[in-house]
């Protein structure tokens, strides 16, 4: 321990420390700044393109999807950008991350199903941002297509987020699709009651609503005899926004009417008959 040169080691690592400095630190410090400089260029040229879509009036889920991808992408550039001036061999590292990449894939297939499922959803294009779907169960309004999920807000304002796989896996309802949906109702009246008149009733009624389309005509007709009612169909059709307030005033209009001109609606009873045994 005597002959240690406690002096001369701190000075000869004092000395290597320089060196590195010397060599990497430059480096480091513009390995950094190209960093930098890539993440603010990568957000603001993914914005602009965001922008120039949105000018031309694309479809807002492609806008938000390519976005994203855009700036992932970039990023993913000036990355390797940063790597390569600190000085380690690209290549290498690209082959590294290869394997790395693939065995990640192997242990997130389900995020990568979610993610190919993403691109599939916009290339097809089965629903579009505001349009009202059911998809995997589950019934909102579509607020943004991601690369794994899909973002819903439910009627009652819940926030659902549904994998995007599971949403290509199923069968997907756009109800919003058209401009148009027909209503479809059943209203029973009683035998003892005068199917011309409960007819004529349904008819004025649907007439008198001018938020109903002429065309295509409503249908009003006899469709069954049930067990206990004679059962009409009643199917007009409607601008899409319109759906449910119609469908909602039609229902009470229908009833109010039905009481006022003594036309009665079935509903179902058992008669229970009782005998005294002797």
């Amino acid at each position: 321990m005597a002959g240690f040169d406690i002096a001369g080691t701190v000075q000869s690592m004092l000395h290597m420390l320089s060196l590195w400095i010397g060599e990497y630190g430059i480096r480091l410090v513009v390995a950094l700044v190209i960093f930098y400089v890539g993440l603010v260029i990568s957000r603001k040229v993914a914005a602009l393109v965001g922008r120039i879509m949105s000018k031309a009036k694309v479809d807002d889920t492609l806008i938000c999807f390519t976005r994203n991808m855009i700036h992932y992408m970039l990023l993913t550039v000036v990355g390797i950008a940063a790597l390569g001036q600190l000085g380690i061999n690209v290549t290498s590292f690209l082959a590294v991350l290869g394997a790395a990449g693939l065995a990640v894939g192997l242990a997130l297939k389900d995020s990568l199903s979610n993610f190919a499922s993403g691109v599939m959803l916009i290339l097809f294009r089965f629903f579009r941002v505001g349009d009202y779907v059911t998809v995997a169960g589950t019934s909102g309004t579509v607020k943004a297509v991601n690369l794994f999920n899909t973002e819903l807000a439910t009627p009652d304002n819940q926030k659902v987020y549904v994998p995007n796989s599971s949403i290509t896996g199923g069968v997907i309802v756009n109800v919003t699709a058209n401009d148009t949906r027909r209503i479809d109702l059943v209203v029973g009246i009683g035998y003892g009651d005068k199917i011309s008149q409960a007819q004529g009733i349904l008819e004025r009624l649907v007439a008198a609503d001018s938020r109903i389309l002429e065309t295509p005509a409503p249908t009003v007709a006899v469709s069954e005899l049930a067990d206990s009612s004679v059962n009409f169909v009643v199917r007009p059709w409607v601008a899409t926004g319109d759906y449910w307030a119609v469908r909602f005033d039609l229902i009470r209009a229908i009833k109010e009417t039905f009481d006022e001109e003594g036309v009665s609606i079935p509903f179902p009873q058992q008669d229970v008959h009782l005998f005294n045994e002797k």
